[in-house]
């Protein structure tokens, strides 16, 4: 235990003293962890998983989305199918339409990434009746 500071009087000035603790501090160590690694077949299907869930509300899509966005990886197009399903199942359009607007961002200067992921995803697109952002004219700042 610290033991409490000592008030004395040295040339008549008083000063405050502190008295160094009676026990020795460990040495902090670190933990790292050694547990398995997740395969990217693995991280896929957990977020393809997560987001066909049937019982999926608007909180839980955009929390999903918000946490795989800020991740340093563009998201794989069988996952951004199954966000976007769960954005029809909620009759979500602009939340479709923001997943389109968040991966474009998330490509930035890879110019290649967000055509192949909407080459990808124009099946399901056409199928759910989603326009992309530049069908819209809203990818023009």
């Amino acid at each position: 235990m610290f033991r409490s500071a000592v008030l004395r009087s040295v040339s008549g000035i008083r000063g405050l003293v502190r008295l160094q603790p009676s026990y020795a501090a460990p040495l902090q160590a670190r933990c790292y962890s050694h547990g398995a690694q997740e395969t990217d077949e693995e991280f896929d299907a957990r977020w393809v998983t997560y987001f066909n869930k049937p019982d999926i509300d608007a909180w839980e899509l955009r929390k999903g989305m918000n946490t795989l966005i800020g991740y340093d990886l563009v998201p794989e197009p069988k996952i951004l199918d199954a966000a976007l399903r769960a954005c029809r199942r909620l009759d979500d359009l602009a939340s479709a339409v923001r997943i389109l607007e968040a991966v474009k961002e998330k490509a930035g200067p890879h110019k290649e990434i967000y055509p192949y992921v909407i080459q990808e995803l124009k099946p399901t697109l056409e199928e759910l009746g989603i326009p992309t952002p530049e069908e819209l004219g809203i990818d023009r700042a």
